[in-house]
């Protein structure tokens, strides 16, 4: 397929623009700095922001990074391959997460590690090439299933945010795909045909996860509550954004 042909629906490009909107997420003069696994979210927010940048009279930059853990069963070298096709610039961080954790993981669980290490690197790549924002492939499917592991396992009403700043308070990060679900992504990586590469998850090889639990729950009670994404969105918003201003 030519990539340069490839349309993004509406049904992906009216609750993006919406939530960029709504949250205030894209500023003129941004550079936003994409974090992307490979996986078909994150490859789909990458076409969707291209879109964005080419019609959007909000001028900003994008670049894009990839955060290798070096384990086994994650080839990320299709990815350097797929964006030598673009004008994007593509950064390319490794780090030996998994044999870290070994080392340092103290009373934690090995997902927990792993994100603020990969955020940790997706920081340092923005800062060094000089990003003010970093945006994260997430969607209402992930909110979601992240607000029910909270009130079941902490007791806590919370969930991801669509926008926040960092605590240096020199990054502002963003989640455009917090109105999409993820039924329409895998959709539009079929039609696609992204180059969605195998996780990197280590845990997710050897055992279904607790999230991958909730998101079965959720997709079940969905069938019987088919405005149950729609309410909990809705339930979800008021505490989507923590930019303040």
């Amino acid at each position: 397929m030519d990539i340069s042909r490839i349309k993004i629906p509406k049904l992906l490009v009216k609750p993006v623009g919406r939530a960029i909107a709504d949250f205030n997420m894209i500023r003129a003069g941004d550079k936003i700095l994409l974090a992307v696994s490979g996986g078909k979210d994150s490859l789909s927010l990458f076409y969707i922001l291209r879109h964005f940048q080419a019609h959007s009279p909000v001028k900003f930059k994008l670049g894009v990074v990839t955060i290798d853990p070096q384990v086994e069963g994650f080839e990320p070298q299709a990815l350097d391959v797929f964006f030598k096709k673009f004008d994007t610039p593509y950064f390319f961080e490794e780090f030996p997460i998994l044999e870290q954790a070994k080392k340092s993981m103290k009373g934690d669980s090995y997902c927990s590690f792993c994100a603020r290490i990969k955020r940790g690197l997706m920081y340092k790549v923005a800062r060094e090439q000089d990003y003010n924002v970093l945006a994260l492939g997430q969607h209402l499917d992930d909110l979601a299933e992240s607000l029910m592991m909270s009130m079941c396992h902490n007791g806590k009403i919370q969930t991801m945010k669509a926008h926040y700043i960092n605590d240096d308070k020199d990054l502002r990060v963003i989640r455009p795909m917090v109105y999409v679900r993820e039924r329409q992504l895998a959709d539009f990586a079929i039609t696609a045909d992204l180059p969605v590469i195998a996780d990197s998850c280590p845990a997710c090889f050897s055992m279904p996860t607790e999230r991958d639990y909730f998101k079965q729950w959720l997709l079940t009670e969905e069938k019987r509550l088919p405005n149950l994404y729609r309410n909990l969105l809705s339930s979800m918003k008021p505490m989507l954004d923590e930019t303040n201003d």
